[in-house]
């Protein structure tokens, strides 16, 4: 399967960003893509709450997600959103960090909320506490298709091994960690880890990624590291987007998985064990 990965610099406006996500979808389709990703926060990156408040809509009433839905089912083509930011009726307020897998009719075949917040002191001057905004998921959620099976991710998810094990052992052969990484642990931690993952499970991981200084209508500005990767089931890296805003293709063959799987099955090779105290 032709696989297209969308690099975004999207803004704080959910309508600035539709019609640019909707032109790469064109592109990638014209271009043979039948499987096309995009990253966290497709709908809306910004770091100011009272923002998000003004902007953000129920799943509902999203326009994003309408828009893309539509935008898959004229052309025909499977689709991962990355991740939107939702309002929800939760009493505290907060919003969901929610993917969704759109089929090639523009239905939703699965939904995944991000379970792991991003809740961390990366220095004097960067801090994030993402749970003030945005409350975990709780489920584990893997999504069937034509091409493979995905197991569903989000950004801060990848430094949880076991999250990305427990998905290759129920069927995923791709995994999918769509991202809105910071620019200091990206440089540090980024490929390492999904290739780390890759390496661990035998899957495919796709990582489509948010890149640059992202425009805002605030005074709260948000940089990201892009660097969307595609990592081999054998952990090489397939391609390396960089930083500008694009499209990166990559073809998926899931004889790779049971290629590198047939090689070492460490999936097979759990272990009770005791302690420690």
């Amino acid at each position: 399967m032709k696989t297209a990965l969308l690099q975004l610099c999207s803004s704080d406006d959910p309508a600035e960003n539709i019609p640019v996500i909707t032109q790469m979808m064109r592109e990638a389709a014209g271009a043979g893509a039948g499987f096309i990703a995009t990253p966290e926060m497709t709908n809306c990156m910004s770091g100011s709450r009272s923002w998000q408040e003004d902007v953000l809509q129920s799943e509902a009433d999203d326009q994003t997600l309408a828009a893309l839905r539509t935008e898959a089912a004229s052309l025909g083509v499977w689709l991962l959103i990355g991740s939107l930011g939702l309002k929800t009726t939760d009493a505290d307020g907060r919003f969901a960090n929610r993917c969704f897998v759109v089929d090639p009719g523009g239905r939703i075949a699965a939904r995944y909320d991000k379970i792991h917040m991003f809740d961390v002191d990366v220095s004097p001057t960067e801090t994030y506490r993402e749970s003030a905004a945005y409350r975990p998921g709780d489920r584990a959620v893997t999504a069937q298709t034509p091409f493979g099976e995905l197991g569903l991710t989000i950004c801060y998810d990848v430094r949880f091994a076991h999250l990305h094990r427990a998905l290759a052992k129920a069927g995923a052969e791709i995994l999918t960690v769509p991202a809105a990484f910071s620019p200091v642990t990206g440089a540090a931690h980024w490929e390492t880890l999904l290739r780390t993952r890759a390496i661990e499970t035998g899957c495919y991981v796709l990582a489509p990624a948010q890149t640059g200084t992202h425009p805002t209508h605030t005074d709260k500005t948000r940089r990201t590291y892009g660097h969307t990767l595609a990592v081999a089931p054998w952990g090489e890296v397939l391609a390396d987007a960089g930083t500008e805003p694009g499209i990166t293709y990559v073809d998926l063959d899931r004889q790779e998985v049971a290629k590198a799987r047939g090689r070492i099955a460490a999936l097979s090779h759990d272990r009770p064990y005791q302690g420690p105290e």
